[in-house]
């Protein structure tokens, strides 16, 4: 039984994941594709590819809990544009993924995905090194994989993300207390950060009113990694620190992944 499925309570599910279903099947932008991924008999994740070119660094991401992965059709050419091959995961409901999300399955489903990422790349003879990337949620597959396969990457990096998983839970509303998790001790984000070696950066946004600054800047202070980056964009909140700071948040990654790869 997984650690985690202590969170895979149903009144924290409902907080915590809100998927939504998919209607349309290819991306509309150039050099863009959809995969699935396998994670368990008879469920498969959808996924989008979208490439710059065959020896670009690649960055395997893992989206927010309100987002589906063709939502990344309008943002991935920015990252293509910078030089970076970009993959989004689904979570399971999400998309057109199978299954119904739950907080173990996306841990788990998080190394599965990894291997079919890897196993595309070599299928199709891309070269470049594989960073790591996760967003909001998603910064909890992004860390777990960033803590079991260092060797493997060139580097994390960790949007808007949260050190602290039942402080999130609080953030989002969801009955901590009531259901006793706030006596739950469960290796996650922080604590792994000391762990992870490997090139890390982590970028909040100054006024983040979801998750606040701090949970990035304790991620930073936390993580064993000598090259560790801290970009904080100032005057953005959660959901637009992309578009608030796009031309420090952009150059920073592609500086990152330059440097790291």
């Amino acid at each position: 039984m997984s650690e985690f499925t202590v969170f895979d309570h149903p009144q924290i599910l409902r907080f915590l994941f809100y998927p939504r279903r998919d209607f349309a099947p290819q991306p509309w932008v150039p050099n863009a594709t959809t995969y699935f991924i396998s994670v368990a008999e008879g469920i498969s994740i959808s996924c989008r590819f979208y490439l710059d070119n065959e020896k670009a660094p690649n960055i395997l991401f893992f989206h927010g809990n309100g987002e589906i992965a063709s939502d990344y059709d309008d943002i991935a050419p920015l990252f293509t544009q910078i030089g970076v091959n970009f993959f989004v995961a689904d979570y399971r409901g999400y998309g057109f993924s199978g299954g119904e999300p739950t907080f173990s399955d996306m841990m788990k489903d998080a190394h599965s995905i990894f291997d079919g990422f890897k196993q595309m790349l070599v299928q199709k003879r891309y070269s470049g090194r594989i960073f790591v990337m996760g967003r909001s949620l998603g910064s909890a597959p992004a860390i777990e994989l960033a803590c079991n396969y260092q060797e493997q990457l060139g580097g994390l990096i960790v949007e808007s993300g949260f050190a602290d998983v039942i402080r999130l839970f609080a953030y989002i509303g969801a009955p901590v207390e009531a259901l006793g998790l706030d006596q739950v001790q469960v290796s996650l984000n922080l604590e792994r950060m000391p762990l992870i070696s490997i090139p890390t950066l982590i970028i909040h946004g100054e006024y983040d009113r979801l998750i606040p600054v701090q949970e990035g800047e304790l991620l930073y202070r936390d993580s064993g990694a000598q090259d560790k980056r801290l970009l904080i964009i100032p005057k953005a909140d959660h959901n637009d620190i992309l578009f608030v700071g796009r031309g420090e948040y952009l150059n920073t990654v592609r500086e990152f992944v330059l440097a790291s790869g």
